[in-house]
């Protein structure tokens, strides 16, 4: 272990981290607002299987705001123990959007989360719903501030550096860098698909077991419906985010496509596998032009190469892998959720196929963020900061064995709580704590 790279490990490890804790408020800032909606359709309606279906939720809910808060605070630890340069060169603009964070999201959410959870009785509907309202926009705020802090270090602006620290000379120009609209836009879209799929997979796995009530069929329908018609406006605003990333990081770019040299009507590659040691792709199919085509509009248009930045161009397979899943990922969302939806339109119900396959996906959403999120973050390489701060010179003096020895326990405690996580989450679809429940055919009729 002695033999490893610290800085390596330091980054392994906060990848970990990072990806453990994504994983949770990719689901509460979209959940939220599904809450919110199943509250408000009781309220227009009504009728008691909408709330059935909000009271379910909003168990998941608090299990996995719980989750992510825990997970947060560890990940937080980070800065202080691996990467001290990281704050010690940009805390002052760092620091302040992580206080905001917490002062103006994370509060919310944690006070008003017992209100949603135990307190309708006692203070009211109206009451119960501004506490919804809160804990939505809570969440939402939550990925205000995260993502300005994220996309600034992407496309830093709004500062200057005195003596080696980043000083703020313009916030609102740090807040809504360049990068952050797509950013923001790109991720609550990709946390409203997670949302909708673990709705629909979850409530379809009920469905499997028979468990065909009007709050199952109405969450199934919701969480199927929701993810038809997000899907089509996350590709679209993926190719305004590729456009800007284009404009701002094209090292970036050249290595999710795979281009080595610069090249006029470069293609999409479908598959290759690339070669740092020789700048090529081994065993490469592609559509002709067709990258050239999506990144400049253009046919012939010329895509810079990762030749042109030597030195500072991150590693081009995790990048050109990350990018895969996550549109491959994506296209069986698309693929899924609308034949699903076709299928509940034309006969009430999915059949048994349809069942399945959002079983299958349940947890789709978090394959494709963390498939994105790896091509954000190591795409950046090797800046920690764009062109402000390098990785390397972020890292803390730690030996690489006390790393490692923390990197192990952190892999293995967080292995043990997904695994609990997901347990949890599909006993709590088998024993929803209701005993009588309504035939399927009932059911269907008050949806």
């Amino acid at each position: 272990m002695s033999e490893l790279d610290p800085a390596l490990l330091a980054r392994i490890q906060f990848a970990a981290n990072i990806s453990f804790h994504i994983l949770f408020p990719t689901i509460t800032i979209a959940l939220g607002w599904f809450l919110l909606f199943f509250k408000l359709r009781f309220l227009r309606t009504g009728k008691q299987h909408w709330m059935d279906a909000y009271q379910f939720w909003v168990k998941v809910f608090a299990l996995t705001f719980a989750m992510g808060v825990v997970s947060g605070i560890t990940m937080s630890f980070q800065f202080g123990t691996n990467w001290p340069g990281y704050m010690e060169t940009v805390g002052n603009i760092a620091g302040p959007l992580l206080a905001y964070e917490v002062l103006t999201a994370f509060f919310l959410e944690a006070s008003f989360l017992g209100i949603m959870l135990f307190g309708r009785k006692r203070v009211g509907e109206r009451m119960h719903t501004l506490a919804t309202v809160l804990v939505a926009g809570g969440t939402t705020a939550s990925a205000f501030w995260i993502l300005s802090l994220n996309s600034w270090m992407q496309t830093p602006v709004g500062f200057e550096m005195i003596d080696g620290r980043a000083h703020a000379t313009d916030w609102l120009a740090i807040l809504f860098n360049p990068s952050f609209p797509y950013r923001l836009t790109h991720m609550l879209l990709a946390s409203g698909l997670t949302a909708s799929f673990l709705i629909a997979g979850l409530s379809a796995y009920r469905w499997l077991r028979h468990d065909r009530g009007a709050d199952v069929m109405a969450a199934l329908r919701t969480g199927v419906t929701v993810a038809a018609l997000l899907i089509p406006v996350q590709i679209y605003v993926g190719d305004l985010h590729g456009l800007n990333t284009l404009e701002h990081q094209p090292a970036k770019v050249a290595a999710m496509e795979g281009v080595w040299q610069d090249e006029k009507g470069a293609p999409a590659l479908i598959f290759a596998m690339p070669n740092e040691e020789t700048r090529t792709n081994d065993y490469a199919i592609g559509i002709p032009k067709l990258a050239s085509l999506i990144l400049t509009h253009e046919l012939d248009g010329e895509v810079k190469g990762l030749d042109s930045f030597p030195g500072e161009h991150p590693p081009v397979a995790p990048v050109f892998w990350g990018f895969r899943v996550m549109v491959g990922t994506g296209v069986l969302m698309l693929l899924v959720s609308w034949w699903t939806a076709w299928r509940l339109r034309r006969g009430g119900e999915p059949g048994a196929w349809q069942a399945k396959a959002l079983v299958a996906m349940t947890f789709s959403g978090w394959l494709a963020t963390l498939a994105g999120w790896y091509v954000t973050e190591i795409g950046r390489q090797p800046w920690l900061v764009t062109g402000v701060l390098r990785t390397v010179d972020a890292i803390s003096d730690t030996p690489a064995p006390v790393i490692g020895i923390s990197l192990s326990a952190y892999l293995l405690i967080y292995a043990l709580l997904l695994g609990s996580y997901v347990s949890v989450l599909f006993y709590l679809a088998r024993h929803r704590g209701k005993p009588d429940h309504k035939p399927a055919v009932a059911g269907l009729q008050e949806v």
